[in-house]
């Protein structure tokens, strides 16, 4: 059966490829292993209908829909729909123009969504009304845009009661309209509840246009989903590097540039390539420091410098001058060109003419050194036997490389394969991941930047806007960071809920919803906190029960503070069966797991023994009873010890009892080496 196999994530930081190539190798948002046994794949697919019949088996068959070296020319760029919020977060933006003047339900619909982020800004709860009544006015006059807003705020009670049922109405009449915000909204809908026949049609739609808006988006095409939060504290690395041009380590590579460092050069570059660690996407500076890296000899700028020409991006585009720089970075070993040089053959750009075998030669140069491209268009290759005779199992070989390296367009492709069982068994439900993971990169992404923006200007409520927005359409990251700023700010006024401010009920309510679709999506973090939740009854009623469900969750994401906390839940008999054998057994999981949980694991392994043997005793009820000192002890450290003059005062008296006792132990040393003489020794 295939199986995805999650990387547990406890910060943020994605790692992102710097070996580059015409088709990228980006960063996946929730990294993973696919693994497939021999049962997964089928034994014979040649005469699938989705396939290109063998008499084209070679030839030029750009119309088919599986023809990836199709040119790439979209007609329009969905960020810029006009329900896209971007342009009234981002200054320099341009609305989208058209020959029609606006319609009063655009008027509203933008002054209502302008006026709900100045007022989640500015914490004003009675300006949050007002403009939720000018998008719901909008939505009635059939504002794609306004009824996907209306939908958001009707879904987290946000100005009126939480109705899942009208929200998911309200977006399905945006997405029969054609809003694509509101088509991943009900994707994720359908995935959560496992219809994947109606999932898989929408995540396909979404990846698609996703792949397609990556090409003429101003948005970078790797995603850096940075999580806030590292277990229950502020995730401080994470935050520090992304604060674009303002960051340290920016400014020393800058400055090193500046002094002719080639390898600070081509940092900078690609930095500014992809828009990574807080900067904007600047096509201009790349290609600048990309050139002044050249002039040093570095081997990866000019493979960038050929992607650029290629691409047209911030320059005209020039095939020959591409070409150039591809094959200058080749001839030093830089495996990735191989697979730009191969694009650019069978293509026929930049070169004399089509050469399907030199272009199957240099893919195979570049799979050969494990660049994920040349194994994603070797796939391509075999899958329409272009140049090559067909053959479904080793293109499904070479994309499955190409998925496992995070490569987008082969996570599409193998989802394709998925969906219509070419070469692989039909699997819905991996179809749908994997188009899920696609369509995630798409240009509603860009929330997350702006969201991560406002919270490091300390603009909280608008970070929480946008987190929880891009959390309604299926984000794992936008979910737990929204999460995490409600129980971290909770004091604070930005949540808004059905009438003015979240009362403490609604905040706790809208926080462990969040956690919890987090951990459907392999947060095991944020199961761990539900379960924490229900078993000290933090925000809502205590209930083991629930707890333990919660804490079986996140055991099964292979977390050890779960298993360890069910062993106690079994050892102590809370919304567990008491059963000593199963506690140990969860203990000795944990230490397995985790190295780390070797100390407590031990204490609680002697716990069970002193409950094993000596039942009644009063050590195993001072243990029963230390859950209820532990706090009390808590508080007192943190009242009394913890306050600034009694710490002072702690501090010195310590320093005096090590400095009488230090002396103490001196002066015995020298009367042990100098023992008493006797009366009448000479001295």
């Amino acid at each position: 059966m295939a199986r995805v196999i999650r990387r547990p994530l406890l910060l943020a930081a994605v790692s992102v490829a710097v070996a580059v190539s015409l088709v990228r190798l980006a960063a996946a948002v929730r990294p993973f292993v696919l693994v497939l046994s021999v049962d997964d794949f089928l034994k014979d697919s040649s005469a699938h209908p989705s396939l290109p019949s063998a008499d084209s088996a070679g030839a030029d068959t750009d119309a088919d829909e599986w023809d990836d070296f199709a040119d790439d020319s979209p007609a329009a760029d969905p960020l810029l729909s006009p329900s896209s919020w971007v342009p009234l977060l981002d200054p320099t933006s341009s609305p989208p123009s058209g020959d029609e003047p606006d319609s009063p339900a655009d008027s509203l619909f933008v002054a209502g969504a302008r006026a709900i982020l100045s007022a989640a800004s500015e914490g004003d709860d009675v300006a949050f009304v007002t403009a939720s009544a000018q998008i719901e006015a909008a939505a009635a006059a059939g504002h794609p845009g306004a009824q996907s807003a209306l939908a958001f705020l009707s879904g987290a009670g946000m100005t009126r009661p939480a109705s899942r049922s009208r929200a998911f109405l309200l977006h399905k009449f945006a997405a029969d309209a054609g809003d694509l915000q509101s088509k991943m909204a009900i994707a994720y809908s359908y995935f959560r509840q496992e219809m994947y026949e109606e999932a898989v049609k929408l995540y396909a739609e979404l990846a698609e246009a996703a792949l397609t808006s990556s090409l003429i988006s101003k948005e970078p095409p790797v995603i850096e989903p940075i999580r806030l939060h590292s277990g229950t504290e502020e995730n401080k690395e994470a935050l520090r590097k992304s604060r674009g041009e303002d960051d340290e380590d920016f400014q020393i590579t800058e400055y090193q540039a500046q002094r002719g460092n080639s390898a600070a050069m081509y940092k900078l570059g690609l930095l500014y390539y992809y828009g990574l660690r807080g900067l904007r996407r600047d096509y201009v500076k790349a290609f600048h420091w990309f050139s002044k890296a050249v002039e040093k000899g570095d081997t990866r700028a000019m493979e960038l410098l050929g992607e650029i020409y290629a691409r047209g991006a911030g320059v005209e585009r020039n095939y020959s001058e591409a070409y150039k720089w591809l094959a200058l970075a080749a001839k030093q070993q830089h495996y990735s060109a191989y697979n730009g040089l191969g694009y650019l053959y069978v293509k026929g750009y930049g070169v004399e003419k089509k050469n399907l075998t030199k272009a199957r030669e240099y893919f195979k140069l570049a799979a050969d050194n494990k660049e994920a491209g040349g194994h994603y268009n070797l796939g391509v290759l075999y899958l329409k036997g272009i140049g090559v005779k067909r053959d479904i199992m080793e293109a499904c070989n070479h994309l499955l490389q190409a998925v496992n390296a995070g490569q987008p367009k082969a996570i599409y492709q193998v989802a394709k394969l998925f969906q219509k069982g070419i070469g692989l068994k039909k699997n819905l439900h991996m179809a749908t991941m994997l188009y899920k993971s696609v369509a995630e990169r798409g240009p509603w992404s860009s929330l997350s930047r702006w969201a991560l923006e406002s919270y490091l200007k300390g603009d909280v409520g608008k970070a929480l806007l946008l987190y929880s927005r891009m959390a309604d359409l299926g984000y794992e990251v936008a979910q737990s960071n929204a999460a995490w700023i409600l129980d971290r700010y909770g004091d604070q006024s930005i949540c808004m809920g059905e009438s003015g401010f979240c009362t403490d009920m609604e905040r706790h309510l809208r926080s462990h919803a969040l956690w919890w679709q987090a951990s459907e999506q392999g947060n095991e973090h944020a199961a761990l906190l539900i379960g924490d939740a229900y078993y000290y009854g933090r925000g809502v009623a205590r209930d083991y029960e629930r707890a333990a469900e919660a804490y079986m969750h996140a055991q099964s994401q292979s977390n050890a503070q779960a298993m360890f906390n069910l062993g106690y839940m079994h050892e102590h008999g809370h919304g567990l069966p008491l059963d000593l054998h199963l506690a140990k057994r969860y203990y000795d999981q944990a230490v397995t797991v985790d190295s780390a949980a070797k100390l407590p694991v031990m204490l609680a392994l002697t716990s069970l023994w002193l409950r094993k043997n000596y039942a009644d005793s009063f050590l195993v009820r001072f243990i029963d009873s230390l859950p209820e000192i532990y706090p009390v002890v808590e508080e007192w450290v943190e009242d009394v010890l913890m306050d600034e003059g009694n710490a002072t005062i702690l501090t010195l008296f310590a320093c005096l009892v090590t400095v009488l006792y230090l002396r103490e132990r001196q002066r015995r040393q020298v009367a042990a080496a100098n023992p008493q003489q006797p009366d009448g020794a000479p001295m």
